[in-house]
């Protein structure tokens, strides 16, 4: 699944958002096979946090003075905040930028692959709790609601809500996840219909 979905996220053309309004950050869709599954890792921010405070979220945040790339953003946080190491993840490919609703970030998601077993270093000034979530379960039919949020003022977004062992993923991280599964559903469907 990893080369197809490489080679989809290849092709797709990303949609882009410049806007010098808002504050540049980027997250990683850390993902890992166990037991035949595929799981993401996702965190859930402590309540002392300058924003997002307790949501759920990918690890990441804002660029830094010393991040070259958003990539390299991604790559920093994801390090400072669950210690995953650059070196032991493979870049698979990026996904469109999203806006925050509750706060002024342009989102740059990247997908990657990490090997399993992993041993994580959680930071607690900024992590509540690691989150390991199998794909198949946010791809069931009661996991994902639709939802509406609200930007800028008053521009309407479709959104979702993800419901998974009693927690919310919402927002930003919500519209990425749905976006990430959508195109885990076309590599799927791709491999149904080549067996």
């Amino acid at each position: 699944m990893k080369t197809q979905l490489k080679g989809l996220l290849a092709k797709r053309e990303k949609r882009h958002i410049n806007d010098t309004d808002r504050v540049p950050s980027a997250v990683l869709i850390p993902l890992y096979r166990k037991e035949g599954q595929c799981n993401i890792v996702f965190i859930r921010r402590t309540e002392t946090v300058t924003v997002h405070k307790g949501q759920i979220s990918f690890p990441g945040g804002s660029r830094e003075p010393g991040d070259t790339t958003l990539l390299d953003t991604a790559l920093r946080e994801s390090q400072e905040e669950i210690g995953l190491s650059p070196d032991d993840i493979e870049v698979i490919g990026e996904l469109d930028d999203e806006i925050t609703t509750t706060s002024n970030y342009i989102v740059t998601p990247f997908v990657a692959a990490m090997p399993w077993p992993y041993r994580f270093t959680m930071n607690p000034a900024e992590v509540d709790e690691i989150l390991e979530v199998p794909v198949a379960a946010l791809m069931s039919g009661d996991c994902c609601k639709p939802a509406i949020e609200t930007i800028d003022g008053g521009i309407v977004v479709d959104s979702y809500n993800y419901h998974y062992d009693n927690r919310l993923i919402w927002g930003a991280t919500a519209r990425i996840l749905h976006k990430f599964l959508s195109i885990v559903r076309s590599v799927m469907d791709n491999e149904n219909q080549t067996e």
